[in-house]
This record gives structure tokens, sequence and C-alpha cells, in this order.
């Protein structure tokens, strides 16, 4: 069973004592393979060790009789194995192990997918823990790929009374090792001094930090397990909280702000240039934004915004103030087609309220570009549009009071500060179409002030989501062609690109929520089927991600005009791309994708007059997680409840498309379960680093030193620029 940390002779622990930022090689029993296991895990110090908490736990002091296992039910019951038999399913050749092991009261049988090498780990006779779902079948009880643990080779099992910790591990280690390896961790250097003010600790009613590493990893029971973890996932929210802060802080660091004039005629021109009334909530964010912008204090606001809610609308106000101030405006956007589209989209009501402006991509003429350097470093331009080619030295402004960046996640922590430092003391306004829980936002943009937009002001004719399986393809490949000859358009959205992608751009998604293994459609040769064998005589076209900035500039402007008529493409669509012609939609593999990229896609069409449709093809049987998933798009179109759900199913990184960079992923923390924990560190953030910024107080330097060493890689950029 599990090892608890030894008690030493006080001679013994000083010769053994471990400082959190040593080796692991200097632990007991890690050398060589053990090591280099791991290192394989991510863990090198002894501090990765400790907080390397477990994944689940066996409760021994609840195990039951397989005759008392309820079916339907989890249940942990500790068996004697009475046969080991491998095999091949005959349908998808998947290799399968089967355990047939029994105690005094009945027999259960335990079967594993595609995993051959239980039979090397389990033998006849070995006494084995098995804990998951029990069903019934065959006239026994059963479980379905559970978590197992060889208890011991012989012996009974009367004597488990305990809660076993269950450590991820990789091979060369097994959870047995990772135990025995963890325990004499906790016996050399567990006696950690707690980095949190013990004032908040007691506030918040959380446990020491030595005590919460010991009942992670070896708890008395699961509930204090729980209550361990809760203490470090804290820890945890709480050093993101003061990273972000921190930050903020390096970034505004001798900046002078603008205050804003955000009641000129600029503003008052441009409002009346739009060819519509904001609504209630759209007002609200002007407003909430407004008020930063003239405010003596550097704004960083992130506006919320679902598909086709008006962000656009809200952000040409925030740029007419730079107009009346006499300063100037950076847009940035993830890719040269949404760029061009919100030149395309604010450009006329600018002109109409007197605001000058240009666009820059990688796209964009030389001589063009050179006239708009020189134009932006004269001050004669007050907005730029562009892409990361803002980014360009050559390019400089005379008084750059307000960057605009959308899609924020999309680009790096040194990209947005390399174009804030354009500027000393801009004004920072993010926006993103993807909805993002607020407990996803409050712990990823923590140092930013949020405003939130729900309602579309224009909603269009509506979208209706259709779950189909590959089969019933012929359904949506006749509604392309129904549409095309009234006179609309369509997308087929794939996965990949093209046949030579090795698909790891899919790994988001866990394989347990997808509807098949089977390799993923590509662009490139779907569009070649479609105009050879499904949709011949249709006008179709390609944009992918891979293209030219040139190349997709073209595509996009071709699908605008009409002469495109089925545009074969990737998620580069996903963002901010506008046709209203568009009515059909069709995504290939929808289980490969997130519940927020199949909204923000689907939202590319119903945008105009006729009623939009989207068919998601999915391989996965009914009933299946992965249809079940994909389910709650016909049921729904709130973007915000759908990212509530797909924060439940995935990584919090997944949800907005993208794994933070430099290893700042949340580890402990469930940031759907741990809600409060979320609110508690983003109010506590915000008081310690009001009263004390760059945490210098002796009461916070182990905190600071606790938050360098894990979200460091938030600001060190900022440091070197």
């Amino acid at each position: 069973m599990g090892e608890r940390p030894a008690i030493a002779t006080a001679a013994e622990r000083v010769q053994r004592t471990c400082a959190l930022s040593d080796s692991v090689s200097r632990l007991r029993y890690v050398k060589g393979a053990r090591e280099e296991a791991l290192a394989r895990l991510g863990i090198r110090r002894v501090r990765d060790l400790l907080l390397h908490v477990p994944h689940r736990y066996l409760d021994f002091t609840r195990v039951v009789k397989v005759a008392h296992a309820d079916v339907g039910s989890d249940a942990t019951v500790v068996v004697r194995v009475d046969r080991v038999e491998k095999r091949v399913a005959r349908t998808r050749r998947m290799q399968i192990v089967e355990l047939s092991t029994m105690d005094e009261t009945g027999v259960l049988l335990a079967t594993f997918f595609r995993q051959p090498w239980v039979a090397e780990q389990v033998h006849e006779g070995d006494v084995v823990a098995l804990s998951g779902k029990v069903t019934f079948g065959g006239g026994f009880r059963q479980m379905k790929a559970p978590f197992y643990e060889v208890v011991t080779a012989s012996g009974g099992a009367g004597d488990y009374a305990r809660v076993l910790p269950v450590h991820s591990v990789s091979e060369g280690l097994s959870a047995s090792w990772m135990r025995r390896i963890v325990a004499a961790a906790l016996a050399d250097a567990g006696d950690v001094c707690d980095w949190l003010p013990a004032d908040l600790a007691c506030r918040r009613g959380l446990m020491t930090l030595a005590r919460a590493l010991r009942e992670v990893h070896f708890p008395a029971t699961v509930a204090s397990a729980g209550r361990a973890r809760r203490r470090l996932a804290y820890d945890e929210l709480l050093c993101l909280q003061l990273a972000l802060l921190t930050r903020r802080q390096i970034e505004l660091s001798g900046a002078t702000p603008c205050a804003h004039v955000v009641d000129g005629p600029h503003v008052e021109a441009l409002l009346a240039a739009l060819p519509f009334t904001l609504t209630d909530e759209q007002d609200a964010a002007v407003r909430e934004i407004l008020a930063d912008m003239a405010a003596p204090r550097v704004m960083n606001r992130l506006l919320l915004g679902d598909v086709g809610t008006g962000k656009t609308a809200v952000a040409a106000v925030a740029l007419a103030a730079c107009a009346d101030t006499g300063t100037q405006a950076a847009v940035m956007a993830p890719t040269s087609v949404l760029a061009r589209q919100y030149a395309d989209k604010i450009g006329p009501v600018l002109d109409a309220a007197h605001v000058s402006w240009a666009l820059v991509t990688g796209a964009t003429p030389a001589l063009e570009r050179s006239e708009t350097e020189r134009a932006a470093a004269a001050g004669e331009l007050t907005v730029v549009f562009g892409t990361t080619a803002l980014l360009s030295e050559a390019l400089e402004f005379s008084a750059l009071s307000l960057v605009v960046i959308d899609e924020q996640h999309r680009f790096g922590v040194d990209q947005r500060a390399a174009l804030r430092r354009k500027g000393a003391g801009a004004d920072l306004l993010a926006m993103t179409a993807t909805p993002i829980p607020r407990t996803l936002a409050l712990s990823l943009y923590g140092d930013v002030e949020l405003s939130r937009i729900r309602r579309r002001p224009r909603a269009g004719a509506g979208v209706a989501t259709h779950v189909t399986s590959p089969t019933n393809l012929d359904l949506a490949w006749g509604a392309i062609r129904d549409a095309v000859a009234a006179g609309h358009q369509a997308y087929v959205v794939c996965p990949l690109v093209d046949d030579a992608d090795d698909g790891s751009a899919l790994d988001d998604v866990p394989e347990a929520l997808r509807g098949s293994d089977a390799r993923p459609r590509a662009a490139v040769p779907t569009l070649e089927q479609l105009r050879t064998q499904i949709l011949p005589g249709l006008a179709c076209d390609l944009l992918h991600g891979r293209m030219s900035p040139a190349e997709k500039d073209l595509a996009m402007e071709r699908f605008r005009t009409g002469a495109t008529q089925v545009l074969v493409t990737t998620t580069v669509v996903e963002v901010g791309v506008d046709v209203p012609n568009a009515t059909v939609m069709v995504v290939l593999d929808a289980d490969r994708f997130g519940l927020a990229t199949l909204h923000q896609l689907r939202g590319r069409v119903g945008r105009g007059d006729v009623a939009g449709t989207v068919y998601l093809s999915c391989a996965a049987k009914r009933g299946s997680r992965a249809r079940e998933r994909l389910a709650a798009l016909e049921a729904t179109s709130d973007g915000f409840e759908l990212a509530e759900l797909d924060l439940r199913l995935r990584h919090e990184g997944e949800v907005l498309g993208y794994r933070q960079s430099g290893g700042v992923s949340l580890e402990v923390c469930d940031l759907e379960a741990d809600r409060d924990l979320v609110e508690w560190a983003h109010a506590d953030a915000r008081e310690i680093a009001d009263a004390d910024p760059r945490l210098a107080a002796p009461a916070h330097r182990a905190l600071a030193i606790e938050v360098r060493d894990r979200f460091g890689a938030y600001f060190e950029e900022l440091e070197r620029a």
C-alpha cells in the first residue's frame, strides 16, 4: 500500500534535508531511469514533485465486496486474479485484456482496451484493487477500463483500510514507486516555509502549506485530501493573479497616462454615422470604456462579446475619442482577413466622422505601406488597422494613445507588449468573440476590467444546427446545392489542411470526447472531392492558414463577391469573417473541435435575412459522449452557456483554442469546481497588489518568490525588452 512519510531522527533529518529548489536527484530512490521518468513528467526539482498532486484516490476505507458493488455506481473492490486473457477485437483490431477476478462473494470481469501492458503487470494469483463503474453482463459484474493497482502478489485483502493516492506516472516509473519517492521527499523536505501570509490563510480557512502537502499525497480521508487540494489550488490562482498584476506594473512602469477627450465632435459624429442605435449593453460598454479613457490612469479593459454582438461598433467610438484628443490608435487583428474586414466595416464610419485611417498587412504594397508609415510618424493618421505588421520597427506613431487588440489570446505576451511600447502609457482595449466563462476570465485576465455584451443588436435570420453521421451527409450536400441554386453560398470546414498533417493540432480535444479515432478530414483533398464527385459544376475554392496573406485576401474577396460559391476552409474563418450571403455550413469531423470553436464557426452563417443551417458531422454513435457534447449546440445558441459546458469538459486553455505558453497552465485548480477560490484569489491579489505592488514587504517576500517561480513566463519577455 501507500507509504506514509517516515519519521526520522534529528540527525538523519539534518543529513537528508533538501531544499525545494534542489534537483530531485538529491532525493532517495531517484537515480538513472527514475530521474528520467520524472523529467518526462516535468518534475525536475523537489518542489515540482511535491506539487505533483494525485489525480485520484482509492478509498480502501470504503472497499466493498463484489456481491455488494451496486451496478451503475462507482466502487472499489479488492480481488484475487483468477485468469488473465489477451485477445484482439475482430472489428477494429483492438487489443483487449480481460481479468477474471473474484473474492469470497462473487466474480467480477475487468476489461482493458488498448492497454496490452496490463497483461504484463498483472498475473494469476495477484491481489489487485479495481476501481470504476460497475456494469452487469454475461451473468457477472463487470468494470470497463477500471483503474487498477496490484496490491500484493499473494495474501488476503483484509487489512488495507487506507486512502491510496494515484499519481500520474510515465514509462519506467510505477505508481507504487512514485508514492515511495513522494513519501521520502515529504520526510526530507516536507516541513516547508509557508509562502502565504498567515492572516490571509486564516481568513480563508485554509490549511498550512506543510499540512496540505502531506494530506494531498497521503490523506487520512478523501475529504481531507479535498481540503488540501483546495489550499494548493488557491495558491496557484493567487500566484497567477499576482503575476498578471506584476506584469501590468512592468508594462506601465514609467508611463504617463493619457486623459482622452471623450465628448468631442468626432465621437458625436461617429455615433450619428452608425447605421443603427446602440443597444443598452453596447451603450454600457461604451460608457465604461470612455470613462477609463478619460481617467488619469492607463486603461486595461477586455470586451467580451458573443458572435454578432457588435463589439466593432463599440471599438469605433473609442477610436473617435483619439481623434478628439489629437492622438492615434492601432487596431491589431490575428489575421489579414480579419484586419481587412475591420477596415471595410469601420472605415466608412470613420470617414463619415472625419477620422483618418489606413490598413497595413503583410500583403500591403510597398509604396502604400511606405506612405502609411510616413503619415503615422507625422501624426497625419489617427487610426491604423493591421496584423502583426503593426509591430514593424519601420512603423512609428507620433502619439499612440490607444491599442485595440482583437482575440488577445492569439498573440503572445511579447507581441502585445511590443505594440504598447510604440506609445508609452497607451490605453489597451482587448476584444474577443470567444465566449469566456467568468471564472476563466478572472483567472486568465485578472489584471483587466471586464465589459460584456451578450445580446445581438441584429440577430439575423438565425441558425439551425443539426448533428449528423458521415453516412447521412447527402442531406448536407443537398442543402448546399439548394442554397447555391437560390443564389446563396456555403462553407465546408475541415480539421486539417492536407493529408500530410499529423493531426497534433487537434490534440486539445481529449480522445474520450471524440467520436472516432479515424484520421480526420483535410481541406485540400476535400476540395478536390467536392469539385469532381460531390458538387460538380459549383465554384469551389480553398482557404487555410498556410496560405500567404495575399492568397487569403484573394480567396476571401472571391467569396465576398460571390465568385466562389462553396468555400472549403479550416478554422481560419472561425472569428470575424462576415459574408451575410453564406447560409449553409458543413463541419466535417466536428467532434475534433471544442464547443467554443464550433459556436464561432456557426456564427459565420445566418447573418443576413435568410436563415442559416449548420451540419455537424460526427462518426460517434448516439448516446456517446461525443454526440452528447455536440447535441448541446443543437439545444442552445448562447455562447456563454456553451463555454461553461466546454470548461467542465476540457482544459481552460483548450476552451480558448490554445495552450498557454511557458508552462503556465493551471495544474491543480479546477475552474468549474473552484469558482469560489477564483473569486477569493482575484479579490485577495488586488488587495495585496494595491498595498504592495512590487511584493517588497517582508510579509510578501516568500510569496513574491513563489509567484516568480510559478508564472515568471508571463512577464519575463517584458523585462528583457
